[in-house]
């Protein structure tokens, strides 16, 4: 087991809330007798982060993920529990919290440093890199007060990735600046995580968190969820959501319940993972396909097939870049208004690399009657690189509406090697003309 650089201990934060102002002045004045309700953010948090590992941090609004974050930079003390820290914290929580408007922003640079932990001299050795990646020009000696927002966060998060930290954590902050300076970020973020940078990252972008992450936590009303993968943690997340939503809008139960009805076979698509394929992935645990949705209708059967048209769930391996059909069928148990069938491929962390659906395909399908059954197809091919991949596939009646039914890790699939004996560096590769010229701009003579 490496070293633990970051600990929490049955770790609590209970904040005070009061009806009145008076309240608060009783209680200083009344020792023992309280005018407050209790809210507690945070319950019971037992979390061991070991060096170099970069932990996604989930949850809807409210979880306790801001407070969480804020014990561990310092800025909250815990009500309960111990919390500790080995190594200097740099905190992207509320970007530029720390800057002075009225000061110029090389000041500010300075300013910051010194509150990180770094000397004059360290920081001035580090200003040349900082200004170069907030990239605001001659702005950096202007009063902050001037900047425009974007100027403002593009200098705070320069000044937040660029002292060395021993400890990141982030807190929904890479969405800052341009296109070009969040891809900046982005790269940054990944090379202090490669060079071994302990991180915990909040954010509410899945793909974010599933490619950057090596594991994650899930926070609901304060409490631990669950912990494991990204991929799995966020399919819990995305459960959840759906459950939610589906509680917010009141949706009756069908009359005709899955479980009881006999074209529901969740064995044929839930089964064992060995009946599945042997190169089945295990990014939620126990590798099992997991399932969400309001149950208006139901996709019953998934499966891939060749270039031939043959289809074996014992072997599913495909050369590269073959043709293969993806066949989703399903049943609708309620009237649908609209139904838009779809379907991700995904990689072992759960990135989608293909997947269209029928509405951006320009297939209109239109109302569905219970009972009613509906086969779609998708041809595609796998310029993939050869490793394993899941499938997702998923139904709803039109963009706005919870999804009937969603199932991740459907498939799994294995893609082979190019026969040409190339080797496949991306997760994608696609055909290409590349060319090469070269062209001599002087004469050169020599002289015997």
């Amino acid at each position: 087991m490496g070293e633990i650089v970051i600990s929490l201990n049955n770790v609590s934060k209970c904040f005070k809330r009061y009806a009145r102002p008076v309240d608060r002045l009783k209680e200083i004045l009344i020792p023992g007798k309280s005018s407050c309700d209790e809210f507690w953010a945070l319950r019971d948090i037992n979390l061991e982060v070991q060096k170099g590992q970069t932990l996604g941090v989930v949850g809807r609004n409210g979880s306790g993920k801001s407070t969480l974050l804020q014990i561990l930079a310092g800025t909250l003390q815990p009500t309960t529990g111990e919390v500790s820290v080995n190594g200097r914290i740099s905190a992207l929580l509320e970007l530029g919290s720390g800057f002075n408007p009225e000061f110029t922003g090389r000041q500010n640079v300075f300013f910051n440093g010194r509150l990180l932990g770094l000397s004059h001299q360290e920081i001035a050795a580090k200003f040349d890199e900082i200004a170069g990646f907030a990239d605001i020009g001659d702005f950096i000696d202007q009063p902050v007060k001037t900047y425009s927002s974007g100027m403002f966060v593009r200098l705070a998060f320069a000044v937040a990735v660029n002292v060395y930290p021993e400890v990141l954590i982030v807190d929904e902050a890479l969405a800052v600046g341009d296109v070009v300076f969040q891809h900046r970020c982005m790269r940054r973020m990944r090379a202090l995580m490669d060079s071994g940078v302990t991180t915990l990252f909040v954010s509410h972008d899945s793909g974010a968190v599933k490619t950057l992450c090596n594991s994650a936590v899930m926070l609901h009303e304060g409490r631990i969820y669950t912990t494991g993968s990204p991929n799995a943690v966020i399919i819990e997340y995305m459960k959840l959501v759906t459950q939610e939503e589906l509680e917010l809008l009141n949706e009756a139960k069908p009359t005709n319940s899955l479980e009881s009805s006999p074209a529901f076979d969740p064995d044929r698509i839930l089964g064992e993972p060995s009946e599945l394929t042997p190169t089945l992935l295990h990014n939620n645990g126990n590798g099992k396909p997991q399932r969400r949705g309001n149950r208006k209708a139901l996709i019953q059967d998934v499966r891939i097939l060749n270039s031939l048209g043959e289809y074996s769930k014992e072997n599913l391996v495909f050369n590269f870049n073959e043709e293969v059909t993806l066949v989703i069928d399903l049943v609708a148990y309620e009237l649908l208004q609209g139904c838009i069938v779809g379907f991700f491929v995904c990689d072992k962390n759960g990135n989608e690399i293909i997947g269209s659906n029928t509405w951006e395909e320009n297939l209109q399908i239109g109302k569905l009657s219970p009972g009613e059954k509906l086969t779609v197809k998708f041809k595609f091919r796998l310029p993939l690189k050869p490793i394993s991949y899941s499938v997702t596939v998923a139904g709803s009646e039109d963009y706005t509406s919870v999804t009937f039914d969603w199932i991740d890790n459907a498939l799994v699939f294995q893609v082979l090697p190019p026969d040409t004996g190339k080797n496949i560096h991306a997760l994608v590769d696609l055909p290409m003309s590349t060319e090469v010229s070269r062209n001599f701009s002087f004469n050169v003579s020599v002289q015997v």
